[in-house]
């Protein structure tokens, strides 16, 4: 009996002597210092979503995510210029909620999240504190050298030359983003800017705005580097997305005219030609009309091709009730065409190749955010949940189809920490993405 016993006990034993040891993860810097962490940026570093700059969109900002996550490493506090409204600074947030359409049909979707938006002149009042978040919505590449940009005076004189947004922390009216960020003794920083480079001519269908000059991106990219490394401070820089790729784009198809009566197609090829215009119509989805000064039929109409993109500013009750995309031209503005889809793509390839030879240059960590959007428009899993660019269920972007969910801030988030972690050695954790929020349904 004594035996057994024995027996039993050193089955135990060896039981216990077999089970995995589990090494505990420490965070660490590697060969960079994040003790004084500084983001520069636009809309995306700032964490404006929905439509708007508002209190608990800034808290999930990628770069506050990231500060979070560097102070396990040795990282310091990270300020942002909070916005103390979830209303947002300016008016514009959406929300999920019921809508009733011209045809009266009911339905889930975006609407104004309405509320008390701050908005001017409180929207602009100083902080009144520093801040080590240098994102600002709107910006361009070379707003964040211009002088000025932060001048209250230049919104009534010139707005194209000051921004609400930087407005509020400026350190004076005649300083930069990049001298303010400098003055926060920076020695780790990151580098997410162009998108806006391209995107204010993407949104406005080639209308509304222009895309940045090489040389001009150029210059302000250097300016911007040299300057942010210029103390010996450490970072990363990531690339532009391919703008076209997020849902503001994809979510309305080139072919989203549905038409259900044969008396309605037969009507329609008839106002047409018959054919003869090149203009025509089946049962079921049709590619839109749109304007087109150099239509080849001479009408300056015609129907979008396969690969064209509709913006989803596009109003739908305009092609319900007013025959938009059928019997009327949908403007231009509304459209990104083969020309103009070419024109951004050009454009993003030439500044991420500034971008990366920059990174390079300096010896920085660079991401190639442009190809983490590739996959996700593909379809990406991440911590278990399944992750698209449809628009509101895809997990990825905000209800403005542009800027990132707080998930989507998480994953991208990251995206950097694996980039800064390879190019410097470190060890900092990753975030747990199911932590964070996606879009609220009611």
């Amino acid at each position: 009996m004594k035996s057994r016993y024995i027996a039993y006990f050193l089955l135990l034993l060896v039981a216990v002597s077999c089970e995995p040891k589990i090494d505990e993860f420490t965070p660490s810097a590697g060969s960079a210092d994040f003790s004084r962490y500084v983001s520069l940026g636009n809309s995306l570093t700032a964490g404006y979503a929905d439509g708007a700059l508002y209190t608990s969109g800034q808290s999930f900002s990628y770069a506050n995510i990231i500060a979070g996550q560097l102070a396990l490493a040795g990282g310091g506090n990270f300020v942002q210029p909070v916005v103390t409204n979830e209303d947002g600074l300016l008016p514009g947030k959406l929300k999920l909620g019921i809508s009733t359409n011209c045809l009266g049909v009911s339905g889930l979707g975006p609407v104004s999240a309405g509320g008390s938006p701050t908005g001017l002149p409180g929207a602009v009042a100083p902080v009144g504190y520093s801040v080590h978040n240098f994102g600002v919505p709107g910006a361009k590449s070379y707003h964040l050298v211009a002088p000025g940009y932060g001048n209250p005076a230049g919104l009534l004189t010139n707005p194209m030359t000051a921004n609400p947004y930087f407005v509020r922390f400026a350190s004076s009216p005649t300083t930069t983003v990049v001298a303010d960020a400098m003055a926060a003794g920076p020695t780790f920083f990151s580098l997410w800017i162009g998108n806006n480079d391209v995107l204010g001519y993407s949104t406005t269908g080639g209308a509304g705005d222009v895309i940045t000059g090489q040389d001009l991106f150029s210059g302000a990219l250097t300016g911007i580097v040299n300057a942010m490394t210029s103390t010996g401070a450490k970072g990363f820089i990531a690339n532009i997305p391919d703008v076209t790729s997020v849902p503001f784009f994809t979510t309305i198809p080139y072919n989203g005219l549905v038409l259900t009566q044969q008396a309605q197609v037969d009507a329609l090829n008839q106002a047409y030609g018959s054919g003869l215009l090149g203009i025509n119509f089946v049962l079921g989805q049709n590619p839109f009309v749109i304007s087109d000064p150099t239509s080849p039929n001479g009408i300056g109409m015609r129907q979008l091709e396969q690969g064209e993109l509709v913006l989803l500013t596009l109003p739908q009750d305009s092609i319900r009730c007013a025959g938009w995309g059928s019997q009327k031209a949908i403007p231009g503005y509304y459209i990104l065409d083969a020309s103009e889809i070419n024109a951004v793509k050009i454009a993003t390839q030439a500044f991420n190749q500034t971008l990366s030879n920059l990174a390079d240059s300096k010896g920085l960590a660079y991401v190639d955010a442009n190809s983490f959007m590739a996959k996700a428009k593909t379809g990406l899993v991440y911590d278990g949940i399944k992750f698209s660019v449809t628009y509101v269920t895809g997990g990825i972007f905000s209800l403005d189809g542009i800027h990132l969910s707080p998930r989507g801030n998480a994953v991208i988030a990251n995206y950097f920490i694996d980039a800064i972690n390879e190019k410097y050695g470190s060890g900092v954790p990753h975030v747990n993405v199911g932590d964070y929020p996606g879009i609220v349904f009611p």
